[in-house]
């Protein structure tokens, strides 16, 4: 199976690899001024380089209709940078990211927002190597109620075998009454130490 990859300013260049590049940001900044801070001054920090932003932003003057009609559905993990590694701009797709990646009803709901009401057609999913919740079981919930006195109404999504929680979510995806377009649907996991997707056979 080929990957396709198209932006709206790049036309007639897809990636036809079926294992694509992809690039992370997990180096920390060095330096003072890239220092990282603690508590409420790193949301100062990025309040600061928000106005920044602005100075020079200018309205694009885009639609909220993502121009690839695609949604990448996506771990959470900081070391994923999804439009750089899959060569996508600003209004090319929806980014849909929670722990693990995983298809939950929440993802579900926004999915079907995506498809009917704001046109698209194909769904990406992507976990990754190395990732936390592979560390967790559903004794978190157990710990959390200990806690607080409360066991959380979540599921921690926890799994042991990539590849397999990948097709589960594929499956849920392609089993929802709620999506129109399930035809286009794929899985990958993203190699945390070689920056590559492999493609997940869904069978």
């Amino acid at each position: 199976m080929t990957f396709f990859v198209r932006s709206h300013s790049r036309p007639g260049c897809p990636v036809t690899s079926n294992v694509v590049g992809m690039t992370t940001s997990a180096a920390a900044p060095t330096g003072s001024e890239g220092a990282i801070t603690v508590g409420g001054a790193v949301t100062d920090r990025l309040v600061e380089a928000n106005e920044h932003y602005a100075e020079a932003f200018t309205d694009p003057g885009m639609d909220a209709r993502p121009v690839l009609h695609v949604a990448v559905v996506a771990c959470m993990d900081a070391r994923l940078d999804l439009h750089a590694a899959l060569g996508l701009e600003l209004g090319d797709c929806h980014t849909i990211r929670n722990a693990g990646g995983v298809v939950t009803d929440d993802v579900i709901r926004s999915l079907t927002i995506s498809q009917r009401k704001l046109g698209t057609r194909s769904v990406v999913l992507i976990h990754h190597t190395n990732c936390g919740l592979e560390a967790l079981t559903e004794d978190f919930r157990s710990e959390l109620e200990m806690e607080v006195g409360q066991r959380p109404a979540w599921a921690v999504e926890s799994f042991r075998d990539v590849d397999q929680d990948v097709r589960q979510s594929m499956q849920r995806v392609r089993t929802s009454p709620f999506l129109l377009h399930k035809e286009d649907v794929r899985g990958f996991v993203f190699d945390v130490r070689t920056g590559l997707l492999r493609e997940v056979d869904p069978a």
